[in-house]
């Protein structure tokens, strides 16, 4: 679950932060899947048009629905595999973070970060083998309230919250390949 600190900093986030917060989730996330069961997801292709253009309102939102559909479909993929019970937690999380809001309104994308929140958090302990202090977690929520401070700043905020997105996909997809080395 989100701290306190990270809770309160989704709580004061404007539309866009919120919905940038919750794609940066989902794109470090969306490569366990690989891991699970060997299920691609190419998160770059789906969601590499949502950083590019993080505009807000109906319109994104609309294609942020067509990625969340990729996502849909491959997580439902990994569910249908037989994987044991440790390896599907990380594929439920995922499951509740593609569930985009119905409309680009603040209270509906706050759950929504919220959620997307929550999900990294429990996959990044899940790769720390369930510890709550765990390197992988802890310094997932170090990034997620980064990137709501860098959201909240006035500036390029977004393409610095893409890059600190990019270097936690990377530390999470090199935690995966380890875990899945070792068995």
């Amino acid at each position: 679950m989100p701290t306190v600190e990270l809770t309160d900093r989704i709580s004061r986030a404007d539309e866009r932060a919120l919905a940038v917060s919750a794609l940066a989730c989902l794109d470090r996330c969306l490569p366990l899947l690989e891991y699970v069961d060997g299920v691609a997801v190419d998160a770059d292709a789906a969601l590499r048009p949502l950083w590019e253009a993080a505009e807000g309102g109906e319109e994104w939102l609309g294609r942020l629905r067509q990625a969340a559909a990729l996502v849909v479909r491959a997580v439902t993929q990994a569910e249908s595999a037989p994987v044991t019970h440790a390896e599907s937690a990380p594929v439920e999380v995922l499951r509740r973070a593609a569930a985009v809001p119905r409309v680009y309104a603040a209270d509906e994308l706050r759950t929504w970060a919220g959620e997307c929140s929550a999900a990294a958090l429990a996959v990044h302990r899940h790769l720390d083998g369930d510890r709550d202090g765990g390197p992988l977690a802890t310094g997932e929520l170090r990034r997620q309230e980064r990137l709501l401070d860098l959201l909240a700043g006035d500036g390029d905020g977004l393409r610095a919250a893409f890059v600190q997105s990019t270097e936690g996909k990377r530390v999470l997809r090199a935690a995966a390949a380890r875990r899945a080395r070792r068995g």
